[in-house]
């Protein structure tokens, strides 16, 4: 029978890192029961004995302000773990022992993996684990999670505790008014039939935890014990006073925990990362650094993934292609399934697949400046701007994420503890350029702009991010009124990325993509294939037929934007299934009849550089596709929100796309 560990840890703890040292590639990704927060669990075998491993969301606290924090603490509590592996920062201990304190309050085995114990060492950062331990209660193991060092012991550790009885915690005190009414409160528990520890509970109660007091109502307890009701109401006027002075004490006992067990150096010296972040993230040239650094991303991965990597794959899918369709045809397979496979398949799917090396060239250098702690400034530098417009710089951090894909994007909204915050960002996270829409991207840049490639995809960029600052302007000043919040983000340290890192971030976007198309542009390929060829009689993929007929009913919507063809139409509506669909169905209804017609050159005989231009725009900002607004129904908790979200956003893009052309035109670039 396998045992669970869950870690749990602030964010830049390396909790990842370790999850990803314990597990390896032995992990999945899924989703929590009810929510659409990320959940990760993974597998080892140690000592003859299963483990699974659970990643629980980066938090500072076991709190209930945030969903991270609810499910984070929820999953502890339901004794869903037989131990818990608290990671904390070895350079910034005082802060992450916080969480640390709340876990000792939940009374729960933990035990604490020190991470990052190299990076303290070269800070001059002394620290006397047995004296920690001692002072917890709890053992403590010293580790370098990027470099595998420690995980044996740690996982030795824990296997330990799990068989150990659950003894020797320190007693954290609260004040002698607080312990008072906590004795209280505990006495009025005994006896009441409660899954959670007596001590956690009645703490959370004197906090006024809102979870806490809807778990007293929905078990019927303070109809059962009319005393309790009465404490509690006794208690509920200073319940905020209560919370004050209990964080207060915690960070006491934090204090002296630490003392004369953590020794730092008498001088602070100004580190690499101090040096750096002078210029980075200047309150004049932060912003300007950040642009250029996202243009030198772009142009190297037009320089290196076109000029190293650019025709292999799609060599081999037209060799692939010829090898399938001639063996069929020679084995005297139907018309029909040669023509679905050399016009459909491989014309469809082989559009999207042959730009996968411009895909993996990108999220590796994104990955680069992510491993290396860059893209948190990336959000600090941009709270200037993110104010302006009614948000807080930590809503940056959901669009960046937005970049991969907006499904995440949505989802990493959870962190905001605002709800207007939430509300705006998520409304305007499909306006990033998720990976799914670079392929539309680079068959228009190859048609038009082979010479200017980094520059365009950083235009198209840029554009995205501009248009959703307006609109969460517009939005913050008329459906979600209110104060700006407080914007707090703690900045790691620089670190030398990890390759592994880097290329498992990169395996992830990448499959992903692969999987959408082997899946879900598969299917609509194979839709649209059934049809182009039909009604019979009728020349495939023409006007007449009924692909041609649905395209030809459309594509008046788009003729003042300039590509009024029903092939662009069709385009653009399989596009809300999924983005990469557009190429796919591009390249069949372009390309599909002729195989030796690459789909570029097709592009090239249909469009112009300025309607190429427009049609971007419209990918970049018409509806998002049917998993984001899936997910925009679930966070929202409104289908009155999903559709919203996905009229304003076909409406703007039309609107800008026209735009686009009308003022092409008026200046002569027709």
């Amino acid at each position: 029978m396998s045992k669970t560990i869950a870690l749990v840890g602030n964010p830049n703890s390396g909790k990842t890192t370790l999850f990803n040292a314990l597990t390896g590639s032995n992990h999945h990704v899924g989703n929590w029961p009810g929510v659409t927060v990320e959940k990760k669990v993974g597998y080892v075998r140690h000592g003859g004995v299963d483990y699974e491993i659970v990643d629980l969301p980066g938090t500072y606290s076991l709190g209930a302000y945030a969903e991270d924090e609810r499910i984070a603490r929820e999953f502890i509590l339901s004794q869903g773990a037989d131990v818990v592996i608290n990671v904390v920062d070895a350079t910034n201990i005082e802060r992450n022992l916080y969480l640390t304190t709340q876990l000792l309050e939940m009374n729960v085995k933990v035990v604490l993996a020190l991470n990052m114990v190299d990076e303290a060492e070269a800070k001059q950062i002394k620290v006397d684990l047995a004296g920690i331990s001692e002072r917890l209660g709890v053992p403590v193991v010293p580790t370098v999670a990027s470099r595998r060092k420690g995980i044996d012991i740690l996982l030795d550790t824990a296997a330990d505790l799990i068989n150990a009885p659950l003894n020797g915690r320190p007693h954290i005190t609260y004040g002698e008014d607080l312990d008072g009414k906590l004795a209280r409160l505990q006495d009025l528990l005994d006896g009441l039939r409660l899954d959670y520890p007596r001590q956690w509970l009645a703490l959370q109660l004197l906090e006024g935890d809102g979870y806490a007091e809807r778990l007293m109502q929905e078990n019927e307890v303070l109809k059962s014990s009319q005393e309790l009701a009465a404490f509690l109401s006794e208690l509920k006027p200073r319940a905020e006073q209560y919370q004050l002075e209990i964080v207060d004490y915690r960070y006491r006992f934090i204090s002296e925990v630490t003392a004369d067990t953590v020794c730092r150096p008498d001088e602070a010296v100004p580190t690499l990362t101090d040096k750096i972040d002078k210029i980075v993230t200047h309150k004049y040239f932060g912003l300007p650094i950040f642009a250029l650094i996202m243009l030198g991303v772009f142009q190297l991965t037009f320089a290196i993934g076109e000029e190293l990597l650019g025709g292999i794959v799609a060599g081999w899918i037209g060799v692939l292609g010829e090898f399938v369709t001639g063996g069929l045809s020679t084995m005297g397979a139907p018309e029909w399934l040669i023509s679905f496979l050399s016009e459909g398949v491989f014309a469809g799917l082989g559009a999207v697949v042959e730009f996968v090396p411009l895909i993996v060239v990108l999220y590796m250098l994104m990955g680069f400046l992510e491993d290396s702690g860059y893209m948190a400034r990336a959000a600090y530098v941009m709270d200037n701007i993110m104010r302006a417009v009614g948000l807080q710089g930590k809503s940056f951090i959901s669009m960046l994420v937005g970049f991969g894909c907006n499904v995440p994007g949505v989802m990493a909204t959870r962190t905001l503890e605002n709800k207007k915050d939430r509300m705006i960002a998520i409304l305007i996270n499909p306006f990033m350029s998720c990976g799914a829409k670079i392929p539309i991207y680079l068959v228009f840049i190859g048609a038009f702009f082979p010479e200017h490639g980094g520059l365009v995809m950083f235009s198209v960029y840029g554009l995205g991010i501009i248009v959703a600052l307006l609109m969460g302007k517009l939005f913050s000043a008329t459906l979600f009124k209110g104060e700006v919040s407080h914007f707090i983000l703690e900045l790691p340290p620089y670190r030398k990325p990890t390759l592994r890192n880097v290329l498992r971030n990169m395996w992830d976007n990448v499959s992903g993509f692969l999987v959408r198309a082997g899946t879900v542009i598969f299917a609509v390929v194979s839709l649209l294939w059934i049809l182009a060829v039909l009604p019979t009689g009728v020349e495939p993929y023409g006007p007449a037929s009924i692909l041609g007929r649905i395209g030809t009913f459309v594509a008046p919507i788009f003729r003042p934007a300039g590509f009024g063809t029903w092939q662009a139409a069709v385009g653009l509506f399989s596009g809300i299934a999924a983005k990469e669909s557009v190429v796919a169905t591009l390249g069949m209804v372009y390309a599909g009849v002729d195989s030796g017609v690459e789909l570029i050159e097709a592009i090239r005989s249909v469009f112009t550089p300025l309607t190429a231009v427009s049609f971007m725009v419209m990918t970049l900002l018409y509806t998002p596709c049917v998993a984001t607004l899936g997910t925009i129904k679930k966070e929202t908790g409104s289908t009155k929100w999903m559709a919203f979200s996905a009229v304003y956003t076909f409406v703007l893009g039309w609107f800008a796309a026209v735009l686009v052309y009308r003022v092409g035109l008026l200046l002569g670039f027709a």
